[in-house]
């Protein structure tokens, strides 16, 4: 993402860096578990031709800081209700994919006038099931026993593999994704950060965040859920018990496809996208709609 610079703001004292191009309808981008805002940089130069792109780090991810503090889904959707409000930007069409569909969906109800549009990509937050490593990895002292999982020469070996491959033809984005979180792990104020995220939002037994009985409140904001068929994190049932749940929601399913359908179809996912954004309005901004979803009878 060299055509699009970090930038870095500090908001309450913490160093935020994020990544802004284009004008026009603004679209906030939002990372998943151990990512950064590089993890949309397939997307990101498409969408900032007609669009205001905002794509941050969120605290405690890629150039971020990494304080000790709250990791929890609210913590995130205030501090990205912030960094919007540093950049002047009022109301987005908000998008999140993994733990960032957590952020968004928590974003949308906590902050409901900032969200124009909810789009949610293989999202957390809908269902107890994600896979057994992420479980694993939220037990007692699971932070000192990372290096052995993740060691540094075994990161710095992947780099030339990768470039072996690339030179033969060989495209696994899904696999670069990982492994750039990978990477990331094997720094010691990385890990830290990541597990106390991590266990913001799942337990050994599964995630233990739920965003399930709120999700009548999306029907007031246009909604589209996309998710990869073979996700091996979060499985796909999800998706389309969330589409259930969610009044006029549009679901689209990658076929043959992972955790990360932006990085693995990036045409794709830009066509299902500009379609969802050409052919719905955004949500008023106006909240009395929200206030009376919640107190239905009063």
């Amino acid at each position: 993402m060299a055509s699009i610079p970090l930038q870095h703001v500090s908001i309450h004292g913490h160093d935020i860096g994020y990544r802004m191009a284009g004008e026009g309808p603004a679209i906030l981008l939002i990372h998943g578990m151990a990512g950064s805002s590089a993890a949309w940089r397939s997307v990101m130069p498409d969408l900032a031709k007609d669009h205001l792109v905002i794509a941050p780090d969120l605290l405690g991810h890629g150039e971020s800081a990494k304080p000790l503090g709250d990791y929890s889904l609210g913590a995130f959707a205030s501090g990205l209700r912030d960094l919007l409000t540093a950049l002047e930007v009022p109301r987005a069409t908000v998008v999140g994919q993994s733990l960032g569909g957590g952020v968004a969906m928590q974003l949308c109800y906590q902050h409901p006038e900032i969200a124009e549009r909810l789009v949610l990509v293989d999202s957390g937050g809908l269902g107890r099931d994600v896979s057994w490593m992420l479980r694993l990895l939220t037990l007692p002292a699971a932070e000192y026993v990372m290096p052995v999982l993740f060691p540094s020469f075994v990161r710095d070996a992947a780099r030339p593999v990768e470039r072996f491959l690339g030179r033969l033809g060989v495209q696994a984005p899904n696999l670069e994704e990982m492994w750039q979180a990978y990477a990331g792990l094997t720094d010691v104020e990385n890990r830290h950060a990541f597990v106390r995220t991590l266990r913001a939002v799942v337990d050994p037994t599964g995630q233990s965040v739920s965003a399930m009985d709120r999700l009548y409140l999306a029907a007031a904001v246009p909604t589209l859920i996309v998710w990869g068929e073979d996700d091996p994190i979060i499985p796909v049932q999800h998706g389309y018990d969330a589409h259930e749940a969610i009044a006029g929601s549009r679901l689209e399913i990658f076929e043959g496809v992972g955790h990360f359908p932006h990085v693995e179809r990036p045409g794709k996912f830009l066509k299902v996208l500009r379609d969802f954004l050409d052919t719905t309005e955004p949500a008023p901004a106006d909240i009395e709609h929200f206030r009376e979803l919640l107190r239905p009878g009063v």
